[in-house]
C-alpha cells in the first residue's frame, strides 16, 4: 500500500479520533539549547541529568555492545561528550516516546515497546556494521517511532487486538489494509501525525508514513532515505524472525531490493543477523 499524500479528510479524521501525546518539555528545552549559536555540551548534560529515568536509560544503551565503547560511561555528561548533541538528542527523544503512553489499551504496551526497542537497537547495530551515511540517531529514532501509531490505535479501539491477530494469521492482507477496512485509517498515518507533532525531521516523518510502502525501493536511488528504510526493514525482519520464528510480512517482497540498496549479499545479511541476535536481542 503506497501512501505519499494525506488529504484534508484524513487530517480532519486523525485530529478528531486521536489524542496525540504532546512533545515533552525536556525535548523542547534541549531543542532550544541546540538552536543557540554556541550550544554547551555541559548544559545539555545538566538538562538531561535532571530526569533520572532518562539518564539511566541513556547510560544503559550507551554501555551496551551496540556502541562498542571500550570504557564504561558512568554519567550523562560523559555520554554527551562521547556522542555529541544529535546522537544524544535522538536517544532521549526515543526514550521519552515510550514514557508518553499510559492508559487502557487492547494490547500489552510493555510488550509493544520491548519489541520496538529491540528493532531500534538492531537498526543501530546494522548501521554500525554497514558503512552508510545514515546518522545512527536517525536509525534509533525511526526504530522506536515507526510503529508508534499502533499503541495509539490500540488505546482508541478496544477491538484493535483482533485486527492484529487477524493480520498475524493471514499475510495475504497487510495490517494497514485491515486497519483501513475496520477503522478507516492506519497506524502509519497515525504515527506520521505523532512524529510531526514531536517535530521529527521531515524525512523521518515521511519514512514513518511509508514504512509499509512496498514500492519505496522500486526506483533504486541508494539515497539516505532508501538506506534508512532498508535498515529498518532488515531490523524488523531480524527481530520478527527471532521472536516469532517467521519472516516479517514485508520481507518476502522487499528482501532483494533491501540487500541491493545496502550493497550486501545474502551471506553478509545472515552474518549480521547472527551477530545482532547474539549481541543485541540475546543481551
Amino acid at each position: 500500500m503506497a501512501i505519499t499524500l494525506l488529504d484534508d479528510q484524513y487530517v480532519s479524521q486523525i485530529t478528531k479520533l486521536f489524542v496525540i501525546p504532546p512533545r515533552p518539555e525536556l525535548l523542547t528545552e534541549l531543542n532550544a539549547l541546540m538552536q543557540q549559536e554556541e550550544p554547551s555540551l555541559v548544559e545539555m548534560g545538566n538538562i538531561i541529568a535532571k530526569d533520572i529515568s532518562i539518564s539511566a536509560a541513556v547510560l544503559k544503551l550507551i554501555n551496551s555492545p551496540i556502541f562498542g565503547i571500550a570504557r564504561t560511561v558512568s554519567n550523562i555528561n560523559q555520554a554527551v561528550m562521547f556522542l555529541g548533541f544529535d546522537r544524544i538528542y535522538g536517544l532521549v527523544q526515543g526514550i521519552k516516546l515510550k514514557q508518553s503512553f499510559a492508559g487502557k489499551s487492547s494490547i500489552s504496551l510493555e510488550r509493544f515497546w520491548d519489541t520496538s526497542e529491540e528493532i531500534a537497537q538492531v537498526a543501530l547495530f546494522i548501521g554500525s556494521q554497514i558503512k552508510t551515511k545514515v546518522p545512527v540517531e536517525s536509525l534509533y529514532t525511526l526504530g522506536l517511532f515507526h510503529d508508534a501509531g499502533v499503541p495509539l490505535m490500540a488505546m482508541k479501539f478496544q477491538n484493535y487486538i483482533h485486527v492484529l491477530v487477524e493480520s498475524n494469521k493471514n499475510y495475504d492482507h497487510s495490517l494497514v489494509e485491515l486497519e483501513e477496512k475496520y477503522f478507516q485509517t492506519n497506524h502509519a498515518i497515525v504515527g506520521y501525525f505523532l512524529a510531526s507533532g514531536w517535530n521529527l525531521p521531515k524525512e523521518l516523518c515521511t519514512l514513518i508514513l511509508r514504512h509499509h510502502d512496498l514500492t519505496f525501493l522500486d526506483k533504486k536511488e541508494s539515497s539516505i532515505e532508501q538506506m534508512t528504510f532498508s535498515i529498518l526493514k532488515m531490523a524488523e525482519n531480524i527481530v520478527h524472525t527471532e521472536r516469532r520464528y517467521v519472516a516479517a510480512p514485508d520481507w518476502v517482497y522487499l528482501k532483494e531490493a533491501v540487500l541491493d540498496v545496502l550493497g550486501i549479499t545474502n551471506y553478509e545479511y545472515n552474518d549480521i543477523k547472527e551477530d545482532a541476535i547474539e549481541l543485541v536481542i540475546g543481551n
